[in-house]
This record gives C-alpha cells, sequence and structure tokens, in this order.
C-alpha cells in the first residue's frame, strides 16, 4: 500500500514539472517569434540636392543714380516717375547763365594768352626777352586752354541724359530747386533690356551651400500660381552691414513675366546640387531615423539580414529640416531602419513592412 501511495504522489509531480517546461517553452517562443514591424532604406551614397528657400526683391544690373556735373538751379524736368526712357534722351537741364559765363571767361582768357604768346616770340626773336619769359608764357597759354576745355565740359553736363532704355524709377527734385554737383536727381534701370534679378538675404550656412548656375524657380507675389525659371548669377563675398546677412543674384532665364517692376517682392527656390563621390562616406537620412543624438554623435538601427535589428553609433555632420547627414559608422550598414525604432532593442527580430 505505501508504495503505490508513492507512485501516485510522484505521477502529479511529474506531469506538473513537464506542464511548467511548456509553459516556460511556448512563452520563449513567443518573445522570439513575435516580430516588429519596421520600414527600411536602403543606405546607398547619393547626390545630396538641397532646396533652399529664399525671398527678396527684383532689380536690374543697371540701376543708376543720375545727377549734375555741376550745381545751379534746375531749369527744366522732362520726365516723371514711371516714364520709359530711351538711351540718349534728355531728362532734365539746369539754368545755363552762371555756365555760359564761365565758358565765357575761359574762352577771353585763353584768347588773351595766345595773343600775349605771339608777341613774347616776336620779342624773343629780337632777343628782348628770354627763354624762360617764352616759355612761361607757353605755359599761361595751356593752362588757359585746359580751363576751356573744363568750361566747356561742364556745360556739356549741366543737361541729364538717360544711359540705356529703361525706366524712372525715382525723381528726387523739381524745377527751380538749387542743387550741389553730383546730387541724385533720378534713379533709373535698364529694364528695358530685360536683365531682371531677383536680390535675396540668405545666411552663412546657405551662402556654403550655393554655388554659380544653381537652378531656381522663382514666384512673384503679383502672379499667384506662377512660377519663373531662373539661376544663381553670384552670390556676395561679405556681409551687408545692414541687414547682417549675404546675399546672392537669382537672374531669370526663361519667359521673362509681362509686369514686373523694379522693387517687387518675389520668392525662389535655389536647387543646390553636391556631386559626391563613392569614397564620399556621407550619407543623407531621415531625422526620425536618428535616436539619442549629443552634439555630432547618434544613434540608429540598421539590419544586415532584414530579421534582426542591430543598434550602431554614428557621427552627425549636419541637421538640415528633415534630414540628417552621417559621415561615420554606416559603412557596414546594408539598410537602415527608418520606421518602428521606439520599439527596438539589441537584437530585437524585424517584420519589414512596405
Amino acid at each position: 500500500m505505501k508504495k503505490i501511495a508513492f507512485i501516485v504522489l510522484v505521477v502529479p509531480s511529474m506531469v506538473f514539472l513537464a506542464a511548467c517546461g511548456h509553459k516556460k517553452e511556448a512563452t520563449a517562443n513567443v518573445i522570439t517569434t513575435d516580430a516588429i514591424p519596421v520600414k527600411i532604406m536602403a543606405l546607398n551614397k547619393q547626390d545630396d540636392t538641397t532646396s533652399i528657400a529664399v525671398s527678396g526683391q527684383f532689380t536690374t544690373d543697371d540701376e543708376v543714380y543720375l545727377s549734375f556735373k555741376t550745381g545751379g538751379i534746375i531749369n527744366h524736368i522732362y520726365v516723371k516717375e514711371g516714364d520709359a526712357v530711351k538711351k540718349g534722351q534728355l531728362l532734365a537741364t539746369l539754368n545755363l547763365t552762371e555756365i555760359n559765363a564761365q565758358v565765357d571767361q575761359a574762352k577771353l582768357a585763353y584768347q588773351k594768352a595766345t595773343r600775349d604768346y605771339q608777341r613774347t616770340q616776336s620779342l624773343y626773336r629780337d632777343s628782348v626777352y628770354t627763354l624762360e619769359q617764352l616759355q612761361n608764357s607757353k605755359t599761361t597759354v595751356d593752362l588757359a586752354r585746359q580751363q576751356l576745355n573744363t568750361a566747356e565740359f561742364n556745360l556739356t553736363y549741366s543737361e541729364i541724359r538717360a544711359t540705356a532704355n529703361g525706366f524712372v524709377l525715382h525723381k528726387m527734385v523739381s524745377e527751380g530747386q538749387l542743387v550741389n554737383s553730383g546730387t541724385p536727381v533720378f534713379q533709373t534701370n535698364g529694364a528695358g533690356a530685360g536683365n531682371w534679378i531677383l536680390k535675396v538675404g540668405i545666411s552663412d550656412k546657405e551662402w556654403a551651400a550655393i554655388h554659380a548656375n544653381d537652378k531656381a524657380v522663382i514666384n512673384l507675389e503679383s502672379m499667384p500660381g506662377k512660377s519663373c525659371e531662373g539661376k544663381v548669377v553670384r552670390k556676395t563675398e561679405g556681409v551687408d552691414a545692414a541687414t547682417g546677412s549675404f546675399g546672392a543674384d537669382i537672374q531669370l532665364t526663361g519667359e521673362k513675366p509681362s509686369s514686373l517692376g523694379a522693387g517687387m517682392f518675389g520668392r525662389a527656390t535655389i536647387f543646390s546640387s553636391r556631386q559626391q563621390s563613392v569614397n564620399d562616406g556621407e550619407w543623407v537620412i531621415p531625422y526620425d531615423a536618428l535616436l539619442d543624438g549629443d552634439n555630432n554623435a547618434g544613434y540608429v538601427f540598421i539590419t544586415n539580414d532584414n530579421k534582426t535589428a542591430a543598434k550602431i553609433r554614428v557621427t552627425v555632420a549636419g541637421i538640415k529640416k528633415d534630414k540628417v547627414i552621417i559621415t561615420d559608422g554606416l559603412q557596414s550598414a546594408k539598410a537602415l531602419i527608418i520606421s518602428g525604432s521606439a520599439y527596438l532593442t539589441e537584437n530585437s527580430p524585424i517584420k519589414i513592412i512596405q
């Protein structure tokens, strides 16, 4: 009887232990087969094409302030702001009373100096005047000739003429007003040639990314829904003291809009493309794929077999908008996990989804 009781007690214990073993095995199987769904991105080195949004005002390369060479009273102004002008067209004149008098004085002085020189030559031949006196008289004639040239030059530039086909942007003075030499009277441009450019301000980082001949798409506030093609023709080599930023000029290259004026506001997107070689060791990855970023270091999850995830350290060279530039750490990685990283740990099983 005791022997039977012992067998009965042992059998339930064995059943219980076997059941526990099966439960642990089942639990382990659940952990190892519960794959986490993720999305991946192939890690191929490629061109880094960056789009940079900028804004500025339209102008032309030949805007100029026109003024009189000499001071005086403005006699007549022949144009108004917004008028179209042609090269060589007369725009304004000074009262020439004083200027003509200066020309006449210079002519009289030159005539007298010429007569004195002729008499000096005669007296020198008669040995009355010395060679020095003859030379001094010749110098006086030359000085009088130069003073006459100056007076005639000032008379010529006592009127303002258009330097190119374009438009009068601003008129700064009125008829009858006294102006000094060099005082701006008009601001004109050469818009008649269609050489429109969009002057934009850019940051130092954007300045480094933009290069000459980079393509651009320009949008005008006056033409919603329409865009124009352009390209970067130059960028400044120094900071504008007034704005504290660098500058760049975008020239319209495609069809020019018919309604475009100096000072109009425009927006543009510049496409800066930096070509990379296979040995550059640089990758552009989505911002969401980066974990635990600290200064120039961070972590990402990768997969080399499409079955398990691995966490690796990477070097961050820069961040722009929704992208991160990685320069080290991804050399041996085949694919980057870009979605589902928050649920992963080292060697987590993964299931790739589209």
